[in-house]
C-alpha cells in the first residue's frame, strides 16, 4: 500500500490565511477584544493526503473547512474538494466518519462503497483508535480520568441528560493530562464512543470547557490566542478494509495550536 503525501487546493482558495493569523497571533491586543468586534477568522483551503491507497484516504483537514458540505450551499469541504481530485483518477471519495468544522486532523474517506461499508462498521463498533490533543480551560486533577456522561442532541447542541433518558446516548472518552500551561491543560483524549461535539460538551460538562469553543462556553469566544477550538486529531487506528491489517496515521497539529501551546507554557525553570 503506498503512502505518499500531496496538496489538494481550493479552486478559490482564501488568499494569506495563516500567515494572517500567525500575525494576528503574534501580535495580540492589548485588552480582550469583545466578541462582536473581533474580525472573522480567516482558515486555510488546503488539504494534505497523509495517507492513500486504492481503497482509502486519510486527509489532515484544516480547522475551517467543513468535512461535508451543507446543502445549499457552494462553499468548499473536505469531500468536495477530494471529490474533484479523485474524479480526474476516475475514483470516488465516500464518508467514513466526521469531525468537527472548527476542529484539525485526520479525517478518512473510502473509495468504494464495500470499502465504507467495512470502514463503517468499524466506527459504529468503535474499534478504531481514534486520539485527540486539545487545551482545556484549568487545572486536570490526576494524570488519567474517564468521562462518562448522556447527552442528546438539540438542534446543533448536545445537551447533559440522565441514563433514564431514552433519546440520551452514552458518551465516553479517557483522557491522559500531557502537559499543565498556564491557565489551561494539553491533554491527550481518546474516544470509546463517537458523538458529535463529544469532547467538547463532556469538557465543558466538568467546568473545564477547550479554549476557543464558543459553542460550549460562550467566554471562550474571547480568547485571543486561537480563533478556533483547540481541537485536533492527532491519531488514528483502523483495519484496512481489504487486507485487515493495522493502518496507523499520525497527524502533527497546525501552527496555531502549537502557537496556542506555547503561548500558554510556563517557563522552562517553573517546570522543573
Amino acid at each position: 500500500m503506498a503512502r505518499r503525501v500531496m496538496l489538494i487546493t481550493a479552486p478559490a482558495p482564501l488568499g494569506g490565511g495563516a500567515p494572517r493569523m500567525r500575525k494576528r497571533l503574534r501580535n495580540p491586543r492589548p485588552s480582550t477584544p469583545r466578541p462582536e468586534n473581533r474580525r472573522p477568522a480567516r482558515f486555510s483551503q488546503i488539504l494534505s493526503v497523509l495517507y492513500e491507497d486504492d481503497a482509502v484516504v486519510a486527509l489532515d483537514k484544516p480547522a475551517g473547512l467543513m468535512a461535508v458540505p451543507i446543502h445549499g450551499s457552494a462553499s468548499p469541504s473536505a469531500l468536495s474538494l477530494l471529490s474533484a481530485k479523485l474524479t480526474r483518477k476516475r475514483q470516488r471519495a465516500l464518508v467514513v466518519h466526521r469531525i468537527d468544522r472548527f476542529t484539525s486532523g485526520i479525517l478518512l474517506f473510502a473509495k468504494t462503497e464495500p470499502d465504507r461499508e467495512a470502514l463503517v462498521r468499524q466506527f459504529l463498533a468503535h474499534t478504531p483508535v481514534r486520539q485527540y490533543l486539545a487545551v482545556v480551560r484549568g487545572r486536570l486533577e490526576g494524570k488519567e480520568e474517564t468521562l462518562v456522561h448522556h447527552l442528546r442532541r438539540v438542534g446543533m447542541i448536545q445537551k447533559l441528560r440522565t441514563e433514564t433518558d431514552a433519546a440520551a446516548a452514552r458518551a465516553e472518552l479517557r483522557y491522559s493530562v500531557e502537559r499543565p500551561l498556564a491557565g489551561a491543560t494539553l491533554v491527550r483524549v481518546t474516544l470509546v464512543t463517537g458523538l458529535q461535539n463529544q469532547i467538547r460538551a463532556q469538557f465543558a460538562a466538568i467546568g473545564h470547557p477547550v479554549v476557543g469553543d464558543r459553542k460550549y462556553h460562550a467566554a471562550e469566544s474571547a480568547e485571543p490566542l486561537i480563533a478556533r477550538v483547540a481541537l485536533h486529531a492527532q491519531h488514528l487506528e483502523f483495519l484496512h478494509p481489504r487486507a485487515q491489517e493495522k493502518i496507523a496515521i499520525d497527524c502533527p497539529p497546525p501552527r496555531d495550536f502549537e502557537h496556542l501551546v506555547r503561548a500558554l507554557s510556563p517557563p522552562a525553570r517553573q517546570r522543573q
